[in-house]
């Protein structure tokens, strides 16, 4: 690999009309398992215009009105504009509730080492956790200060710090790399939905963009912007955005919910699964292992690759990649973190209470994480961000 380049992430706030469908999927998540956390649902949403159709399965001791679940999230999210609002948007749904299959319904705080082995993968496939020594929350820079920026948008926009803010926007940042070492920002482009589409004017969009956004989000990073950094805004002009201009569907923002495109992912989506699905969860276990590894200063990257089979407890592979920046070998790291790290699917839920998060927040977990990110939450406490295996590595 070159050592010298410039690579780009994107990310988009919570009113991106992908976002808003992976917010509606885990409200359903959230809703199924706040009140039985046996439950299993896959749930699905896409928008266009006003309309917006949700197709869910589910097994469980309760049902949900997912009209309700739809229009809260939406009003969350802010829209309140006379073509698309919680009030008057049209929703259809199609939901289909399934048998409950008691081999679902097992309290995972109780079980015993022996009782885990016996729950097998419901599916197939391989995901990849990833960490790196670029950023204070051990994520690749680029998609790090995309999401802090776009948080930073959203922010500015709910406390009506930039009244003119509608909930669509983008953000790209393109870092450049001396010796595969982050040394300076390249270029920060930013597009994001006005009320009114030619107020405020491009000078003075970037001016508040600058003084509001960015120069806080850099304020105690080493690297920052500089005098050669390109700075666009609304580059083509006006950005028309939201569901009245673009469509939208569960698990199409990939790059955004993991690593910007920096490191691998298994292709699938993230939101809108219970817990006891692999390809979300074993996604968490996985970035937990790398994240832990190069906290502890035995690599400075670190993938992690977990495959599964279904009917198999036990991951089928398991290889850690740190790219030549370990201090040990990566057959010795592959070892420990076999050892050290849980990866069977009922231990996944048992380490992380992942079936139980729900509950313990009423204003939702899940959708909470279906915008800015999935990993690199500095906001969220989230179990798969702590590296507390980091001093017995």
């Amino acid at each position: 690999m070159i050592n010298d380049y410039m690579f780009t992430s994107e990310s988009v706030t919570e009113g991106h009309p992908d976002k808003l469908c992976d917010q509606i999927s885990d409200a359903v998540v959230d809703h199924f398992l706040s009140l039985d956390p046996n439950s299993m649902v896959r749930c699905e949403s896409a928008v266009s215009g006003a309309i917006i159709f949700i197709a869910a399965r589910f097994a469980s001791t309760i049902t949900a009105d997912f009209s309700l679940l739809t229009r809260k999230v939406i009003k969350r999210i802010g829209y309140d504009q006379p073509d698309f609002n919680a009030e008057n948007c049209s929703i259809l749904t199609a939901p289909r509730a399934l048998a409950i299959d008691e081999n679902h319904r097992f309290d995972e705080r109780s079980l015993t080492d022996a009782q885990i082995d016996k729950i097998p993968s419901r599916n197939q496939v391989t995901v990849f956790g990833f960490a790196v020594d670029e950023s204070p929350v051990l994520m690749p820079l680029p998609i790090y200060l995309a999401n802090r920026l776009t948080q930073k948008l959203a922010e500015a926009r709910k406390t009506a710090l930039l009244p003119y803010l509608m909930p669509d926007s983008k953000v790209q940042v393109g870092v450049a790399y001396k010796d595969k070492v982050p040394c300076r920002i390249h270029s920060i482009t930013l597009e994001v939905h006005t009320r009114h589409p030619n107020k405020p004017g491009t000078q003075s969009l970037k001016q508040d963009f600058m003084e509001t956004i960015v120069q806080p989000v850099f304020k105690n990073l080493k690297v920052r912007p500089d005098e050669k950094t390109m700075v666009n805004t609304n580059p083509n002009g006006p950005y028309l955005a939201g569901p009245s201009h673009h469509s939208g569907l569960t698990g199409r923002k990939i790059a955004v919910d993991t690593y910007g495109e920096y490191a691998r992912h298994s292709g699938k989506a993230l939101s809108g699964k219970d817990p006891l699905r692999v390809d979300r969860t074993g996604a968490y276990a996985a970035r937990y292992a790398a994240k832990n590894i190069v906290a502890a200063g035995l690599a400075k990257t670190c993938e992690v690759m977990v495959s599964y089979a279904t009917g198999i407890a036990l991951p089928v592979s398991l290889i850690v990649n740190t790219f030549g920046s370990g201090v040990k070998s990566d057959q010795e790291l592959t070892e420990i973190v076999r050892d050290r790290f849980e990866f069977r699917p009922a231990g996944i839920l048992k380490a992380f209470q992942l079936r139980h998060l729900p509950a313990r927040h009423p204003d939702g977990f899940f959708q909470r994480l279906s915008a800015y990110g999935h990993f690199g939450r500095e906001d969220l406490g989230l179990p798969w961000e702590m590296t507390d295996m980091a001093d017995q590595l």
